[in-house]
């Protein structure tokens, strides 16, 4: 028993010694996969990818001095330069670096510079002072030109307390170039917002007059004999159309937007009666996501409109927002006459005569695209008979996507 017990002990003792050696191997191996992942050239890359992350952020909202001022110090660290001069059409914005007393220079031959979309180098002689110790040596000065239009937007004049080289030359123009496109990306994003802004006032337009008749229709008809529904319904009008009307903020909640549309189907019952009905099953964790202001509505009118309105008999128009995992999913289905799905792709083009009666459905795919990406698009299913089924993918947390409150 005893000796059982020693050979017990000593197979411990090499399992133990075994796992050391083992664990101290992985150490090692693991270390050494860290060095050869972490190259010198790899950590370069890094560092001149992040700090051109941070330039472009400022860059991104347009060229002023608070952009300037912000990007300047990443743009100089791009080049390698001792100093950087960011100007505007309208003269110098920002500087970073030493010997910032030949500023009225660097101005003049940046103006130089977007009058004529020209880059140049500037020796010593073209930058002279009274400074003894002054330590500047030459300069380059890069033209931003936007690639979409060869406007000239500014320059870059970066100081160098060397001799200019190449190397130094042509690290400026890159960097000018990369910069100058970020300033056009900035007026895409500008246009982008003004066209979403346009294209929810054509919404607006095109959504309300034959709404605002069939609503005043419905409500007429109750003054005389039922005037306490009148009066209901005429609330629930002005609400509908205080929110459909607001003028701050582009984006809203899904709660928000499902408390319009309630009001909306509750004027449309009284107009319909038993033959519409409404389903609605929603997920209370999703009430809080971010869309587009009135991306909703449209479906919902084009459920009532085309799908059950001509149909004879009852129709169903059913709202579904569920979980998805990082996503919120929402279908508006309803059970009326459908369409050939050819005739609705040609209705909801804009160069279509016609295209007014759908304009909704291409106005909200248009500017779900445009905030989240081509991949949350709506998608639309139908044929004739059997209905028609509109579903729509929204990011859950999306940092861009600023719900105004309620008011």
């Amino acid at each position: 028993m005893h000796g059982v017990n020693a050979n017990l002990s000593a197979a411990v003792a090499v399992l133990i010694l075994l796992m050391a050696l083992g664990a101290a191997v992985y150490a090692v191996a693991r270390q050494r996969g860290r060095r050869v992942i972490a190259t010198a050239g790899q950590r370069a890359t890094y560092e001149v990818l992040h700090t051109a992350g941070l330039a472009a952020e400022p860059l991104r909202a347009g060229l002023s001095a608070a952009t300037a001022g912000k990007a300047v110090r990443h743009l100089r660290t791009l080049i390698g330069s001792s100093g950087l001069a960011v100007a505007g059409r309208d003269g110098l914005l920002a500087y970073d670096g030493a010997d910032d007393h030949h500023r009225d220079q660097l101005a003049t031959a940046a103006r130089r510079a977007v009058a004529t979309g020209r880059s140049t180098v500037l020796s010593a002689r073209d930058l002279t002072c009274d400074a003894i110790d002054c330590a500047v040596r030459g300069a380059v000065v890069a033209a931003l030109i936007r690639p979409d239009s060869e406007a000239v937007e500014g320059a870059l004049v970066a100081v160098t307390d060397k001799q200019v080289m190449p190397g130094m030359v042509r690290a400026t123009l890159e960097t000018g170039r990369w910069a100058a496109t970020q300033l056009a990306l900035a007026e895409l994003d500008s246009s982008r917002a003004r066209l979403a802004r346009a294209e929810l006032r054509a919404l607006r337009a095109q959504i309300s007059p034959h709404f605002v008749y069939n609503a005043l229709s419905a409500i007429g008809s109750f003054v005389r004999t039922d005037p306490e529904r009148a009066r209901e319904l005429i609330l629930e009008f002005a609400e509908f159309t205080r929110y459909s009307f607001r003028s701050h903020g582009e984006y809203t909640t899904l709660a928000e937007e499902l408390r319009s549309i309630d009001r909306y189907l509750t004027i449309e019952r009284a107009r319909f009666g038993e033959r519409l009905q409404v389903r609605l099953q929603v997920a209370p964790e999703v009430l809080p996501v971010g869309l587009p202001f009135l991306c909703l509505q449209p479906l919902v009118e084009n459920a009532v409109r085309h799908g059950v309105s001509p149909k004879p008999g009852v129709g169903t128009v059913s709202i579904v927002a569920r979980d998805a995992g990082a996503e919120c999913v929402i279908t508006v289905e309803d059970d009326g006459v459908g369409m050939d799905p050819e005739v609705l792709a040609r209705a909801v083009d804009a160069d279509e005569p016609d295209a007014g009666q759908h304009v909704g459905l291409a106005n909200v795919d248009e500017r779900l695209r445009s905030v989240f990406g081509d991949g949350f698009g709506l998608v639309v299913e139908t044929a004739p008979g059997a209905g028609t089924k509109i579903s729509m993918r929204v990011p859950k947390f999306r940092p861009d996507v600023h719900p105004a409150r309620a008011t």
